[in-house]
């Protein structure tokens, strides 16, 4: 066996079916028995994802072409665009697809399992399975990927014993349920992406409104608090925040048809280790969640199409521990040059921007923020900054705010 995968989220399932696609044998590991059980993700995607055929369009809920932002004082701004933006994916559809993908390619998919622990030695991997009914199953692979997300069960370890070369992890918390509402509520979510910004919609976060198919709403609060506030219980936070939202709109008696939650959890600079010994992270495990919007998906495919061709050779190379080791080396490297240079940007004024954002003094930048874009901005410009941190098409019109946020970094 050559490959072993802890995760069928985004990143391991792709990265799965990319391996038997060349002919690898690979095996996926994942905890979940059925691809519904807790599919959160605000899953808010730009229109290049889908048509490049990174994201599957199958896994499409709904398509918008206008933001919508609540500012702290509780007006909304709004900005179209004549053609679609993006879309919002309803992701137990997209595991769905991804997982299928991967099994049409061969991969063996052991649902309902995890890994228990792997032991990387000189040649290969001892690794240690349990199964749906506790079962104990020891297999021996060349490679494991570690794809278990924020919780980093197999690599993180050895990123937290090299202490992530002095680049701290954020840890930011999310609640999002679903939301049945009746024709005339939804037509004021449709067609747009909705987001409340401000300490009293959210202390540390925003919160957000996005449509889905058949009348449903995701409606969601994320937090990403200062370090010394992670002690405070902010999930407890959150929930209020989201049952206030949704009295605030009138949903309280709209049945709720899921609820769910998760982690987000990078370093600024993605400096931790992205492999050690033959233990490779991918997707979350490696900082692939960007701090600014939340935003994973995208990053995480991305991640595993970068890691996959160089598996691939690492896998004919398995014998030479030096010829596959400097493959490796250069993992880290493309997908930063992937990721771009724009990246540590983006993460270094989510911080400031979130953490700062617990008072009046934060709500006034917000405010100053939301003001100089509906002057200036237009919807794409906007898409433009929140997706692909492109600051530099109209962000210096925005510099005293920009200035504030790099104050401290």
């Amino acid at each position: 066996m050559d490959v072993l995968i802890a995760g069928a989220g985004p990143a391991g399932s792709r990265l799965a079916g990319n391996l038997a696609g060349k002919g690898l044998s690979v095996i996926l590991v994942e905890k979940l028995a059925k691809a519904s059980q807790n599919a959160f993700s605000s899953a808010v995607v730009p229109i290049d994802s889908i048509r490049s055929g990174l994201i599957p369009e199958e896994s499409v809920s709904s398509y918008w072409k206008s933001w919508n932002i609540f500012d702290p004082q509780g007006i909304a701004h709004q900005w179209t665009n004549p053609q679609c933006l993006g879309a919002v994916l309803d992701f137990q559809k997209l595991r769905e697809n991804l997982w299928q993908k991967a099994i049409d390619q061969g991969v063996i998919f052991l649902s309902g399992c995890y890994v228990k622990s792997a032991l990387s030695t000189k040649d290969y991997v001892e690794v240690i399975i349990v199964g749906p009914h506790q079962e104990v199953m020891t297999k021996r692979v060349l490679f494991v990927v570690d794809a278990t997300g924020h919780s980093r069960l197999l690599i993180g370890k050895k990123q937290r014993d090299s202490n992530f070369n002095g680049d701290k992890i954020l840890i930011g918390s999310g609640i999002e349920w679903i939301i049945k509402v009746d024709i005339n509520q939804f037509k004021r979510w449709d067609d747009r992406i909705t987001f409340f910004l401000g300490s009293k919609w959210v202390k540390n976060g925003y919160a957000w409104i996005f449509p889905m198919a058949d009348c449903k709403l995701k409606v969601g609060v994320c937090s990403l608090p200062p370090l010394d506030e992670r002690k405070i219980n902010y999930n407890q936070i959150n929930l209020l925040a989201l049952k206030n939202l949704i009295s605030r709109f009138d949903m309280v008696d709209s049945p709720v048809t899921d609820k769910h939650g998760g982690i987000i959890n990078s370093t600024i600079n993605r400096r931790e280790a992205h492999y050690s010994g033959r233990i490779i992270g991918v997707g979350d495990a490696v900082s692939t969640a960007n701090l600014l919007g939340g935003e994973g998906i995208r990053h995480a495919l991305l991640s595993a199409d970068v890691l996959a061709p160089l598996l691939v050779k690492a896998c004919k190379l398995s014998s030479n521990s030096n010829g596959y080791f400097l493959l490796l080396h250069k993992y880290q490297k493309q997908l930063s040059r992937k990721l771009g240079w724009r990246w540590a940007i983006s993460n270094r004024l989510a911080k400031k921007t979130w953490w700062n954002l617990s008072d009046q003094k934060g709500d006034k930048r917000i405010q100053m923020l939301i003001k100089s874009l509906s002057l200036k901005a237009s919807a794409d410009e906007i898409s433009a900054l929140l997706f692909d941190y492109r600051f530099e098409r109209y962000g210096f019109r925005l510099l005293p705010y920009l200035l504030m946020g790099w104050r401290g970094v």
